[in-house]
């Protein structure tokens, strides 16, 4: 196969349509600069071979532009059979086809079949030891399913190139010997060496362990029946003891005379409560009274400080108004030298305009041509651009339609939970029947549970109307109103109604920018600082009349435009660094103001808490602390007097406890006891009748026999485990032969690059290991990417020529150097 031509429509920065075209035998060199889609072209060729027209990957998503689009490639080929086009389109409107002189002969599967039998295989058979895109470096990078195709093609081909073999040593006979040894294999075990699901070795160590929890299960019913009848032995004597009437009667004793002691222990603790609480009360007294006195203090304290730090910041604000005063009769001073620099300085500009234009009008009327046909055009593209920026206004930009999107969801969430969470209606019509049921003018389905929310009227026809109260239901919210009302409102800013309106707006929003980005890189094109800097440039250019003639030469005008420009520098120097003072002053005046306005809000909020506390003084609430102070210690004292004649109450307590929890048990147990031995009477009734003991013995001599059958299993298990590891190292060895074929067609090529240098291979890979050169191996995982896409050319094109030597066709006789090669 011989690739001639490559045509692509939408694929990545192509929207649109690129050729690449007059592709000969031999080497073909693709040469462009970075960034111009070398790389497309390649992936575009990757994806039209080994890509189906169906598939939505992310490699197939990546070939479509950012504004959109069906990615779209044609390729012509030529065989031995003729000259062929084949077309491929993803995602809108997928297709396959296959092409020749016009005519169609596959397309849709059929023309991926054709693909897959002109590579060699449905995978690309042959040609996966030959194709190498960018950044691959040995050929077993890629997908799983990449990896084992090619891992497979490799096995083919040296099977193919090897001649012949010995008997059961290697080749297609070694391979035929080892796959009958492992399909055996598989019947018992899995890829992993453990039992298979369904075999024999799993269902004999099935029936093995399930003959075991047979057994196990026999022997604890023998145990438990033993156990039972020395439990109901027990129990017995144990109901006898608990009905005994004298220790009845010493049970029941015991728990009247511990209720009578907790009784009287209560009351004295009643008693001791009570003057608990006159403690508190005399506490809290004399609490409340010294937080009085605390207060009156402090208050005094805050009004002093106060007034002392609203007379020191009075003094500091009067002496910083005084520094501002001085401060903007400098700044003002220093505008008004600014001001007339400025108007020096305009002077000079509009002289050194004058002068400007008198010498461009000399030379500028073929520059003024050229000019006005730029704003033409400018405007123009303007107009275009204006007119598809307020299209492109109208419809929801990418964030606000994912926003109604999200809200579209919510609203979706929210039905779904209310509905399973109310009440439903199912109603089922019956054949025959005239009459339909209705809600608000709808007819209601036939066995469809309908949801029901809220009070509910339903239509009968040719009977009533049946009204629904479902009642008060645990589950009440307004989450579905809520998200439809902010659907709603969020569709009314695009002036939509529904979700799909707000989809097409959106679509025709993207279609209107695209528009407005090709009017917009037209007209920065013509103006890139604007249309009013091109009319300035063309105001630039008048025309030279009678009043020019008397300004002054350029020389002077520029001489006396960068004296007024060193001028103004100068005073605008000045002004800032006034102006600066001023502002400085201003911040401090500022600040001590409102400080001022803080020291004498603190003084009136310290006068108006001192107020609060009336005439009261300090000698009078000191007198008033030191009476509640006498009255908490009498308290105290008749308090402690109570507690120390007390009686314990949590020991009655616990006596009475320890009594009534004796009665309890006993009656517990009694009550516990009876139905228990009329359980055990029948339990051993039952497994008497059922005869566990022999069944038993009988499970015992199964087990035996089971036992001995999974022994034998696993003896063939093990043999051919054994069988396939003798074969796999049978093969290995055998397989370094199909290695020299290869190796004797790289070592050439690697000479060419390395004098000496040798490839060393994987046993299990198939793929180069290391690399031997100057005595030394290194391994590839260690060496440069260079090195790695050096060497993976290197085997592709060894395989390629053992390829030719045999007659086999290679996937295509053109190499593209660059990027990629294949």
């Amino acid at each position: 196969m011989r690739i001639r031509s490559i045509t692509l429509t939408n694929v990545r920065r192509f929207t649109d349509t690129a050729r690449i075209e007059g592709l000969s035998d031999g080497l073909n060199v693709l040469c462009e600069p970075n960034e111009f889609g070398k790389s497309t072209l390649f992936d575009a060729l990757q994806a039209v071979f080994f890509k189906a027209h169906t598939s939505s990957d992310k490699d197939v998503k990546a070939l479509r532009p950012h504004v959109g689009g069906a990615p779209e490639i044609v390729v012509e080929v030529e065989t031995d059979d003729g000259h062929f086009v084949i077309t491929k389109r993803w995602m809108s409107k997928p297709t396959a086809k296959i092409e020749q002189d016009g005519r169609l002969i596959a397309q849709a599967d059929e023309a991926e079949s054709w693909i897959g039998r002109l590579l060699g295989g449905g995978d690309g058979g042959q040609s996966g030891l030959l194709w190498v895109r960018q950044g691959l470096t040995t050929l077993s990078e890629g997908s799983k399913k990449e990896k084992e195709a090619a891992l497979e093609a490799r096995r083919d081909l040296l099977s193919s190139v090897t001649g012949e073999v010995e008997a059961m040593t290697g080749g297609r006979r070694m391979d035929l010997a080892l796959s009958r040894c492992k399909e055996e294999l598989s019947n018992f075990a899995t890829a992993g060496g453990r039992p298979k699901t369904g075999g024999p070795w799993k269902d004999a160590e099935q029936h093995v362990e399930s003959l075991r929890l047979q057994h196990t299960e026999l022997a604890g019913q023998v145990a438990q029946l033993r156990d039972q009848l020395d439990e109901r032995k027990r129990k017995r004597r144990e109901l006898e003891e608990l009905e005994n009437p004298e220790a009845s009667a010493a049970r029941k004793k015991r728990v009247a005379d511990a209720t009578a002691e907790l009784q009287a222990a209560q009351r004295h603790a009643d008693a001791v409560e009570t003057e608990a609480r006159k403690v508190d009360a005399a506490r809290l007294a004399v609490t409340n009274v010294k937080s009085r006195l605390e207060g009156l203090r402090r208050d005094l304290k805050e009004r002093d400080a106060s007034v002392e730090a609203r007379q020191a910041v009075a003094e500091n604000a009067e002496a910083a108004q005084l520094a501002l005063k001085a401060a903007e009769d400098s700044r003002t001073k220093a505008q008004r030298e600014f001001d007339e620099a400025q108007e020096e300085y305009q002077s000079a500009q509009e002289a050194l305009r004058a002068s400007q234009r008198r010498q461009a009008a000399l030379d500028g009327a073929e520059r003024r041509k050229e000019l006005k046909e730029r704003i033409e055009k400018a405007e123009a593209a303007r107009v275009s651009m204006e007119s598809a920026a307020a299209e492109a206004a109208q419809g929801p930009d990418p964030r606000s339609m994912r926003e109604l999107e999200e809200l579209a969801g919510a609203l979706k969430t929210a039905q779904a939970l209310r509905d399973s969470k109310s009440a439903s209606l199912l109603i089922r019509y019956a054949e025959g029947g005239q009459g339909k049921i209705k809600q608000n003018e709808e007819e209601l389905p036939d066995d469809i549970p309908v949801p029901v929310t809220g009070d509910t009227d339903l239509v009968i026809e040719q009977i009533g109307t049946l009204s629904i109260h479902p009642g008060i239901d645990d589950y009440k919210d307004d989450s579905v109103e809520t998200a439809e009302n902010a659907l709603i409102e969020e569709l009314k800013r695009f002036n939509c109604t529904t979700i799909d309106e707000a989809r097409d707006a959106a679509v025709q929003r993207d279609a209107a920018e695209q528009s407005r980005l090709e009017a917009n890189a037209i007209f920065e094109s013509l103006a890139p600082n604007g249309i009013e800097d091109l009319r300035k440039k063309l105001t630039a250019i008048p025309k030279l009349d009678a009043a020019e003639l008397d300004v002054p030469t350029l020389e002077d005008a520029e001489t006396r435009f960068a004296k007024a420009g060193d001028d103004r520098l100068t005073a605008d120097t000045a002004r800032t660094v006034e102006a600066e003072r001023f502002s400085d002053a201003r911040s401090e005046s500022s600040k001590l103001d409102a400080a001022l306005e803080a020291a004498q809000t603190r003084e009136a909020r310290a006068i108006t808490a001192l107020a609060q506390h009336g005439d009261t003084d300090e000698a009078r609430l000191e007198d008033e602390l030191s009476r509640a102070v006498t009255a908490l210690e009498a308290a105290e004292a008749l308090h402690s007097e109570k507690v120390k004649l007390a009686p314990d109450v949590h020991a009655a307590e616990a006596t009475l406890k320890r009594v009534q929890s004796v009665e309890d048990a006993a009656r517990a147990d009694i009550a516990r006891l009876k139905p228990a031995l009329a359980a055990l009477e029948a339990n051993i009734s039952r497994t008497a009748d059922e005869a566990v003991e022999e069944r038993l013995a009988e499970t015992e001599q199964q087990l035996e026999l089971a036992q001995a059958k999974l022994a034998g299993i696993e003896k063939e298990v093990a043999v051919l485990q054994k069988l396939q590891s003798v074969l796999e190292d049978a093969r290995s060895e055998a397989r370094d032969r199909y290695f020299e074929p290869v190796a004797n067609e790289l070592k050439p090529l690697l000479q060419l690059l390395w004098p000496d240098a040798e490839l060393s291979w994987g046993d299990q890979t198939l793929l180069p290991s290391s690399l031997i050169r100057n005595g030394q191996e290194e391994p590839i995982d260690i060496l440069s990417g260079g090195t790695k896409e050096q060497i993976s050319l290197l085997v592709r094109l060894a395989f390629a020529r053992m390829l030719a030597k045999q007659g086999q066709s290679a996937l295509n006789r053109a190499g593209f150097a660059g990027d990629h090669s294949f």
